[in-house]
């Protein structure tokens, strides 16, 4: 691998990351987020196309990574930037699908909760049902922020889902199930932030997830694939400011 701190799916050396690492799920959107938001971004790995790059925002050493899609994916990456690389806190931004009636396409939420359909929780042998919860310090740095930028943000639960496309009609987020999780007032659903914020917990660091509605699985609302890389600014915006003010 070339790197003494190097992992099997990051090649990097200690000190390579900062801090704090913006995690979007798409390799593009973190090359985006390097190349339109950072000033003297260096790529830091390049793993399985995995793009992780670290400059300064306004002077702030910040990273961004890749995390891939679903929570093993993000499992993995969160699991060797806490444990191996000295990271102490991981904002997640990408999409969600809508399911609350108070959202709307290109709403930004910031995940206070997120209740899951996974198993990911298993691996801790935990006695119990385990409620993955944000950290509340970058929750209400995110919230503060937001006032201060004047960015509109909703607060409230996601839904963390192992499922993209199910077998059975219904059994999906997609399907009849998005509006049963929408009456326990869940407000979008995604496929990262729980197992983030079990990694955050277990190894006593922070998390928080920032997402952009990009659907809408109740109404039907929908934003082009081709428009979600380059069109989440406010999201991007209002992480990297709570980034700075860390």
């Amino acid at each position: 691998m070339g790197k003494d701190s190097a992992t099997p799916h990051i090649s990097a050396d200690k000190g390579d990351f900062a801090k704090t690492v913006l995690m979007p799920g798409d390799p593009l959107r973190s090359r985006f987020i390097a190349k339109e938001f950072l000033e003297g971004a260096r790529r830091v790995n390049n793993v399985r196309g995995v793009e992780g790059y670290t400059g300064a925002y306004q002077g702030k050493t910040v990273s961004v990574m890749a995390s891939g899609m679903g929570m093993p994916s993000i499992g993995i990456y969160s699991h060797e930037l806490y444990g191996v690389f000295g990271v102490e806190n991981i904002i997640r931004v990408g999409s969600a699908g809508g399911i609350s009636p108070a959202v709307s396409v290109r709403d930004v939420i910031l995940g206070m909760g997120a209740c899951t359909d996974s198993a990911y929780a298993h691996t801790f042998r935990l006695p119990g049902t385990f409620a993955p919860i944000c950290d509340y310090d970058l929750l209400s740095l995110a919230v503060s922020t937001a006032k201060e930028k004047g960015l509109s943000v909703k607060v409230g639960n996601l839904l963390s889902t192992d499922v993209f496309y199910a077998d059975e009609e219904g059994l999906a987020p997609a399907d009849k199930a998005a509006e049963i999780w929408g009456k326990m007032g869940v407000l979008a659903v995604e496929m990262e932030a729980a197992a983030l914020y079990m990694n955050a917990a277990r190894g006593g660091k922070r998390a928080l997830a920032i997402c952009t509605v990009s659907d809408h699985l109740v109404t039907g609302e929908s934003l082009p694939a081709e428009a979600r890389e380059t069109s989440f600014t406010d999201m991007i915006t209002l992480a990297l400011e709570t980034a700075r003010r860390i």
